[in-house]
Protein backbone atom coordinates (compact mmCIF):
# COMPACT_ATOMS: atom_id res chain seq x y z
CA UNK A 1 0.00 0.00 0.00
CA UNK A 2 0.95 3.70 -0.49
CA UNK A 3 -0.25 6.36 1.07
CA UNK A 4 -0.49 10.05 -0.71
CA UNK A 5 -0.87 13.07 1.38
CA UNK A 6 -1.18 16.52 -0.70
CA UNK A 7 -0.29 19.99 0.33
CA UNK A 8 -0.22 23.31 -1.26
CA UNK A 9 -3.10 25.11 -3.33
CA UNK A 10 -5.63 27.68 -2.80
CA UNK A 11 -7.06 30.81 -4.24
CA UNK A 12 -5.08 32.90 -6.16
CA UNK A 13 -5.33 35.32 -9.41
CA UNK A 14 -4.50 35.35 -12.95
CA UNK A 15 -0.78 34.81 -13.52
CA UNK A 16 0.05 33.83 -10.25
CA UNK A 17 1.97 30.80 -9.00
CA UNK A 18 1.42 28.06 -6.80
CA UNK A 19 3.33 24.76 -5.81
CA UNK A 20 1.89 21.40 -4.60
CA UNK A 21 3.38 18.71 -2.71
CA UNK A 22 2.78 15.37 -2.03
CA UNK A 23 4.41 13.18 0.25
CA UNK A 24 4.38 9.30 -0.17
CA UNK A 25 4.87 6.84 2.46
CA UNK A 26 4.17 2.73 2.58
CA UNK A 27 6.51 1.70 -0.16
CA UNK A 28 9.61 3.02 -1.28
CA UNK A 29 9.34 6.24 -3.19
CA UNK A 30 11.84 5.48 -6.18
CA UNK A 31 10.06 2.77 -6.99
CA UNK A 32 6.86 4.41 -8.31
CA UNK A 33 6.14 6.71 -11.25
CA UNK A 34 4.67 9.74 -10.30
CA UNK A 35 1.76 12.04 -11.84
CA UNK A 36 -0.66 14.94 -11.75
CA UNK A 37 -4.15 15.19 -12.47
CA UNK A 38 -7.03 17.61 -12.31
CA UNK A 39 -10.70 17.52 -12.75
CA UNK A 40 -13.03 20.73 -12.41
CA UNK A 41 -16.61 20.38 -12.17
CA UNK A 42 -18.41 18.84 -13.96
CA UNK A 43 -15.23 17.45 -16.08
CA UNK A 44 -13.60 13.99 -16.21
CA UNK A 45 -10.23 13.41 -14.75
CA UNK A 46 -7.65 14.43 -17.10
CA UNK A 47 -4.21 14.18 -16.85
CA UNK A 48 -1.31 16.72 -16.12
CA UNK A 49 1.98 15.96 -15.66
CA UNK A 50 4.33 12.97 -14.74
CA UNK A 51 7.77 11.81 -13.67
CA UNK A 52 9.29 8.02 -14.16
CA UNK A 53 10.94 6.61 -10.61
CA UNK A 54 14.48 8.32 -11.46
CA UNK A 55 13.21 10.94 -13.30
CA UNK A 56 14.09 9.02 -16.39
CA UNK A 57 11.36 11.03 -18.46
CA UNK A 58 8.49 13.54 -17.64
CA UNK A 59 5.44 14.46 -19.43
CA UNK A 60 3.32 17.29 -20.14
CA UNK A 61 -0.83 17.97 -20.58
CA UNK A 62 -0.69 20.56 -23.58
CA UNK A 63 -2.38 22.56 -21.46
CA UNK A 64 -0.16 23.03 -19.09
CA UNK A 65 3.28 22.24 -20.74
CA UNK A 66 5.43 25.99 -20.37
CA UNK A 67 3.85 26.92 -17.51
CA UNK A 68 3.79 23.73 -14.99
CA UNK A 69 6.90 21.96 -13.77
CA UNK A 70 6.89 18.78 -12.14
CA UNK A 71 9.89 17.39 -10.05
CA UNK A 72 10.47 14.74 -7.29
CA UNK A 73 13.19 14.41 -4.13
CA UNK A 74 13.48 10.92 -3.78
CA UNK A 75 15.52 11.12 -0.42
CA UNK A 76 12.09 13.25 0.94
CA UNK A 77 9.71 10.93 -0.71
CA UNK A 78 7.87 14.25 -2.14
CA UNK A 79 6.94 15.18 -5.94
CA UNK A 80 6.14 18.86 -6.34
CA UNK A 81 4.07 20.59 -9.20
CA UNK A 82 5.43 23.99 -9.46
CA UNK A 83 2.56 25.99 -11.70
CA UNK A 84 2.97 29.29 -13.10
CA UNK A 85 1.16 31.54 -15.12
CA UNK A 86 -2.17 30.46 -13.71
CA UNK A 87 -5.54 30.61 -15.91
CA UNK A 88 -8.64 30.68 -14.73
CA UNK A 89 -9.19 27.26 -17.02
CA UNK A 90 -6.87 25.64 -14.89
CA UNK A 91 -9.35 26.05 -11.66
CA UNK A 92 -9.83 22.47 -10.60
CA UNK A 93 -9.55 19.93 -7.56
CA UNK A 94 -5.35 18.48 -8.41
CA UNK A 95 -4.59 15.03 -7.44
CA UNK A 96 -1.23 13.31 -6.88
CA UNK A 97 -1.00 9.67 -7.81
CA UNK A 98 1.42 6.83 -7.89
CA UNK A 99 1.74 4.02 -10.87
CA UNK A 100 3.58 0.90 -9.41
CA UNK A 101 2.73 -1.46 -11.89
CA UNK A 102 3.57 0.20 -14.87
CA UNK A 103 6.74 1.96 -13.41
CA UNK A 104 9.54 2.07 -15.38
CA UNK A 105 12.68 4.28 -16.11
CA UNK A 106 11.52 5.74 -19.03
CA UNK A 107 8.28 4.37 -19.65
CA UNK A 108 4.87 6.05 -17.86
CA UNK A 109 1.40 6.41 -18.70
CA UNK A 110 -0.91 9.06 -19.11
CA UNK A 111 -4.02 7.00 -18.05
CA UNK A 112 -6.03 8.01 -15.12
CA UNK A 113 -7.02 4.05 -14.70
CA UNK A 114 -3.28 2.82 -14.72
CA UNK A 115 -2.70 4.75 -11.05
CA UNK A 116 -3.18 2.45 -8.24
CA UNK A 117 -2.96 5.34 -5.12
CA UNK A 118 -4.06 8.48 -4.78
CA UNK A 119 -4.14 11.50 -2.56
CA UNK A 120 -6.73 13.11 -1.06
CA UNK A 121 -7.02 16.28 -3.59
CA UNK A 122 -6.17 19.88 -3.09
CA UNK A 123 -8.14 22.28 -4.83
CA UNK A 124 -6.55 25.53 -6.66
CA UNK A 125 -9.39 28.26 -7.89
CA UNK A 126 -7.78 31.16 -10.27
CA UNK A 127 -9.68 34.24 -10.67
CA UNK A 128 -9.49 36.61 -13.44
Amino acid sequence: QVQLVQSGGGLVQAGDSLRLSCVASGRTFSSLTMGWFRQAPGKEREFVAVITRNAGSIGYADSVKDRFAISRDNAKNTVYLQMNSLKPEDTAVYFCAADLTNSGNYHYTREVSEYEYWGQGTQVTVSS
